[in-house]
């Protein structure tokens, strides 16, 4: 039996119930909860999202009264984003957006797939009970919430199912590595996750890695967390050929 409580946005099915506002999807370090970490947060999800054109200049001083900060917080994430190859720092000049090309976006799912691939073989061996109900609410919560149209917590819940995920895998290194590559990814994230007939595609895909995960399936888990992330970029370019 399923009951929604529209107000708390509370889901209860099976037996459990799950609070949507208290779903997490922060991919920062501690340093998430800094100011400068805030800015950084803020600007790199506007630059991958599309927010800045690419060269575009960068400005402290305006940055700083968007967000209501000082210019040092801005300064020392527009620093931290030169690091990631987004923004370029032009002595005595200033901050420019590099951005991603549509090439670099190919590649990072190209390695992505491999790597996530990995992370849910390892996970096969190293994933507790407690992870595998929490990527089984994920995959349910998102069903739900994909049929009503609330795209929003649909993508609040692929956050949480591929952090689950990488958590479970049993390794730091690959985990970080995946939670980087996994912001480069918002873009086309929240595309394939807008619609519903792509986002059920996207859904359907958690369930096969998750049943595969469960059933320690590691060919099958690998695989199908492979395809899956190769499947994100093709329906990437579907949506955009539709556009044009």
């Amino acid at each position: 039996m399923i009951q929604v409580l529209e107000n708390s946005m509370i889901v209860a099915h099976g037996g459990f119930e799950v609070k949507m506002d208290s779903i997490d999807n922060s991919y920062e370090l501690a340093d998430n909860y800094s100011l400068r970490g805030r800015v950084f947060g803020k600007l790199r999800e506007d630059i991958l999202l599309g927010k800045y054109k690419d060269m575009e200049e960068l400005k402290e001083v305006v940055i700083g009264k968007e967000l209501g900060v000082s210019r040092t917080p801005v300064r020392e994430a527009l620093r931290q984003l030169e690091l990631e190859g987004l923004v370029t720092i032009i002595p005595n000049k200033g901050a420019y957006v590099t951005g991603i090309s549509d090439k670099d976006v190919n590649d990072i799912f190209m390695i992505r797939s491999y790597l996530e691939g990995l992370c849910a073989a390892w996970a096969c061996e190293h994933i507790t009970e407690e992870q595998l109900e929490e990527m089984e609410e994920s995959v349910f919560l998102a069903e739900f919430h994909a049929k009503k149209g609330h795209f929003e917590q649909v993508v609040e819940l692929d956050n949480k199912f591929h952090k689950t995920l990488y958590h479970a895998c049993g390794s730091r290194v690959l985990s970080k590595l995946l939670v980087d590559y996994h912001h480069y990814a918002q873009k086309v994230r929240k595309v394939n996750l807008s619609e519903e007939k792509r986002a059920k595609h996207s859904i359907l895909e958690h369930k096969r890695i998750v049943e595969a995960i469960r059933n320690k399936n590691v060919k099958a888990a690998e695989e199908y967390a492979h395809d899956h992330i190769m499947e994100s970029i093709n329906r990437m370019h579907l949506a955009e050929a539709e556009e044009e």
